[in-house]
């Protein structure tokens, strides 16, 4: 199985799973406007540099491949705004506190921020940061690392780049009954 065809699966498991605050984003209306590639966009509750780093742990959790990853999908605009509009303020404190601490981690293992460490380290930091995050004993780490993977799916699989490129999903269009399956290349969602 393909990394990309597990993480589709993974997203629809979720989605029984999947927190209040993520759920109001995908339905509301800022959420859909601040995905558009608008140069006027600038984040409300990240810095520069946290939008950053929230931009490269989710590539790393959906990179590109033959497809845009989640940074060209606009994942990082995506938690930036449900950050600011759908999060209690304890909670978008708690994930700041788990960002600060990816960097803090980072800051001991390789002496540089997450962001600025090399591709390899920044993939073996992730490696350990999933391992604590489904352990048997979880920390706040744990609380951290899940919660940005479901923003990351969830972000992605609802862009359009996502619906449509990844899901090929297609909201118009005709009913055509019984075609061929290589008329069509693969399964559509």
């Amino acid at each position: 199985m393909s990394r990309r065809r597990a993480l589709q699966q993974v997203a629809l498991l979720l989605g029984g799973a999947i927190s209040a605050p993520t759920v109001a984003g995908v339905f509301s209306t800022a959420t859909r406007r601040a995905w558009a590639a608008s140069p006027a966009w600038a984040p409300r509750t990240l810095s520069a540099a946290q939008l950053e780093l929230v931009a490269t742990l989710a590539e790393h959790i959906v990179p590109q491949t033959e497809t845009p990853g989640a940074r060209a999908a606009g994942v990082h605009r995506f938690v930036d705004t449900l950050l600011t509009d759908h999060y209690p303020a304890a909670e978008r404190d708690r994930f700041l506190t788990g960002l600060a601490g990816v960097d803090a981690q980072a800051q001991s293992h390789y002496g540089k921020r997450f962001a600025e460490s090399a591709a390899a380290q920044q993939v073996a930091l992730l490696r350990e940061l999933d391992a604590a995050a489904y352990a048997a004993t979880r920390g706040e780490d744990a609380w951290f690392f899940r919660r940005m993977k479901e923003l990351t799916l969830v972000g992605y699989y609802t862009s359009e780049i996502g619906a449509m490129q990844e899901l090929r999903v297609s909201p118009f269009g005709t009913y055509r009954g019984d075609i061929p399956y290589t008329s069509i290349g693969r399964a559509w969602a």
